[in-house]
């Protein structure tokens, strides 16, 4: 059996993504890669179902690379959103809005959704995974403390899990925790062992 570290040594990995987090994280399972930043429209159909929306903008995103794509690149791209009740929470505009974010997930129970595209020969295959997360609850000062010290406004419901709210604001989580960071690991290393054998 051959693991991926060494199926992958013919192709030049590319990550689309100005995330951080992403490129972090993808350093666990591909050793050597290169990373462009994907500026598109992330919109999408007001009639698409909220679970779809995730694995959508990856497709997107990884559209934006077909036609320049090369016999020996793959391509990965990825998009996470935070629901709550059925509401998209996205970056927050300003601290007010992350605030108000952070305000509406303490107590509660949220999903993170991350999808996944991989541009292999021509071809997107994509998927997403989904992690439940759960606040204790916050006070106010909890809150803005947060936001003046970690400044969250990249983030996707206004934290990130791996900062001071991962540490503490946390009760329970069901899933994957790189999911919630931005990148299902798990899931993309099982992808990419299928796709290249």
């Amino acid at each position: 059996m051959t693991l991926l570290s060494e199926k992958i040594k013919p192709f030049h990995v590319i990550l689309g993504s100005k995330s951080p987090r992403r490129h972090e994280l993808l350093k666990h399972i591909i050793p050597h890669f290169d990373i462009v930043n994907v500026d598109i429209n992330e919109d999408f159909p007001s009639t698409m179902a909220i679970n779809e929306v995730a694995q959508f903008i990856a497709e997107k995103k990884a559209n934006y690379f077909l036609s320049q794509q090369k016999s020996n690149e793959i391509y990965i791209t990825a998009d996470t959103i935070v629901v709550l009740d059925n509401e998209i929470l996205g970056k927050p505009k300003d601290e007010n809005d992350a605030y108000q974010m952070l305000k509406s997930l303490s107590g509660k129970t949220h999903v993170v959704h991350t999808g996944v595209a991989i541009l292999h020969e021509q071809k997107i295959y994509s998927f997403f995974d989904e992690t439940a997360v759960t606040f204790y609850t916050l006070s106010d000062f909890e809150i803005r403390d947060y936001i003046k010290r970690c400044k969250p406004f990249d983030k996707a419901g206004s934290y990130g899990i791996q900062d001071w709210m991962g540490y503490v604001g946390i009760q329970k989580m069901e899933g994957d925790f790189f999911n919630v960071m931005g990148l299902p690991l798990h899931r993309l290393y099982r992808k990419l062992n299928t796709l290249l054998n």
